[in-house]
């Protein structure tokens, strides 16, 4: 395999952990760039959940990296084998680098179905199993940028034993190197990059055997799984995640797969992680709900989606109507709604003519009142998604801009203040 064009250029490390800097060299052409800490554009089969291409393109600072998974391409290969151009032109896609990875992570996967030679991944219609042959033929005909390897991540689970830990991280190393076999031999993925995985459950002495054997091979980043939401104590993530991150190199990204919660995301860059994925707002749109935390480390209360009044206020109603507060569990299901979202088929929005963030600048908040987006929701009209999708996506992206500003003005301790709450501070001396 040629050497890696990718390639990490940090401008700043705050406190010894969190990375500020710019992901180089992306695409076949290598022209194509990302900041970090940042995150990936989640889609369904290359479509944003709601919106079609012309109404995502009126959102900016979007990411240049789009997000697709096998689980989603894997049941339609045969008619991508017979299209033979590629995904990103089968899915109509904009200029934009391809990143493919094996799950979805805003669906969970039944475990019990890997072998030695095999991993499943779930579509419409059911399981597929995949060999390191036939995950690498799906790979040949979606011609993505770059791909995480085939691995074995059934070892989130609790009660997961350290023989069966142990078994995954050498499954998922064997996996990487049969992928990049093959991946040396094709001519179709010449110019390809391979994120290796890094596994081991909640083992210390497997997550770092695993990110130190997977950083002996030729791989151009590393996606650390089996840390996602609810899987584990949020304190021991962070643990794990620092001691993995010190055994990588410091010029490759390190992705980190189902986190999406700000106040995770958070903790996990000071831990040193650089990439996300984000299905968040994806599911805060099925919920019913809109983001509606703030993150505004400026003076100026007029910056989009920053105006912390509108918070304020909506923790008094929270307050009032026994809702959780920014600063309560952060451990929770990936299903349930969350302290950074207003839930909108609440009956008390169906008379709030506020937008639902003031000062937000996207489409749905400078057009629309919450009463409108309640009406929308409790007749089941399909606008309600688009709309709703629009204010989420923007939100979303327009914490990760903050984020980075944070890191370059060190007013971290600033943002996570604005993010979990005046009170934030009072909530991480209790963990």
């Amino acid at each position: 395999m040629a050497g890696s064009r990718m390639k990490l250029e940090l401008s700043r490390v705050v406190q010894g952990r969190s990375r500020l800097g710019v992901l180089k060299g992306l695409g076949r052409t290598g022209q194509h760039s990302l900041d970090v800490p940042g995150c990936l554009l989640y889609t369904h089969f290359g479509t944003v959940p709601h919106l079609t291409q012309d109404t995502l393109h009126t959102l900016s600072n979007l990411p240049s990296v789009t997000q697709i998974t096998l689980s989603n391409i894997a049941e339609h290969q045969e008619v991508l084998e017979e299209f033979k151009d590629g995904f990103r032109k089968f899915a109509g896609l904009h200029d934009t680098v391809l990143y493919c990875s094996l799950h979805d992570p805003a669906t969970s996967c039944p475990t019990g179905y890997t072998t030695n030679k095999t991993v499943s991944v779930w579509g419409s219609g059911g399981r597929i199993e995949l060999t390191v042959a036939k995950f690498m033929a799906l790979q040949r005909t979606v011609q993505p940028d770059w791909y995480q390897s085939m691995a074995d991540g059934e070892t989130w689970q609790n009660n997961t034993s350290r023989k069966r830990v142990r078994k995954s991280v050498d499954r998922t190393l064997t996996h990487l190197d049969e992928c990049l076999l093959v991946h040396q031999k094709s001519q179709e993925l010449e110019r390809v990059e391979v994120f290796g995985v890094v596994e081991g459950g909640d083992i210390l002495e497997e997550r770092v055997r695993s990110a130190r054997e997977t950083a002996k091979r030729p791989v151009a980043g590393f996606c650390l799984d089996g840390l996602q939401t609810g899987s584990m104590d949020h304190v021991l993530r962070s643990q794990l995640i620092t001691a993995v991150t010190k055994e990588l190199p410091e010029d490759k990204p390190r992705l980190l797969q189902g986190v999406g919660r700000p106040d995770e995301v958070l903790v996990c860059v000071e831990a040193g992680v650089d990439l996300f994925e984000s299905f968040f707002p994806f599911q805060v749109t099925e919920r019913g709900c809109a983001l509606c935390f703030a993150f505004d480390i400026s003076p100026d209360p007029e910056r989009a989606g920053r105006a912390p009044p509108a918070v304020l206020e909506l923790d008094k109603e929270r307050e009032m109507a026994g809702e959780p507060q920014p600063n309560g569990d952060r451990n929770g299901d990936q299903t349930q709604m969350t302290p950074f979202e207003m839930n909108l088929k609440d009956k008390r929005y169906h008379d709030d003519f506020r937008p639902l963030v003031e000062g937000c600048g996207c489409y749905c908040c400078k057009n629309h009142q919450r009463a409108y987006l309640h009406h929308l929701l409790v007749t089941n009209e399909l606008l309600a998604g688009v709309l709703l999708m629009i204010h989420n996506t923007a939100h979303y992206h327009g914490f990760f801009g903050a984020l980075r500003e944070a890191l370059a003005k060190d007013k971290l301790d600033l943002l996570k203040r604005r993010v979990l709450g005046e009170r934030g501070g009072q909530a991480e001396r209790k963990d």
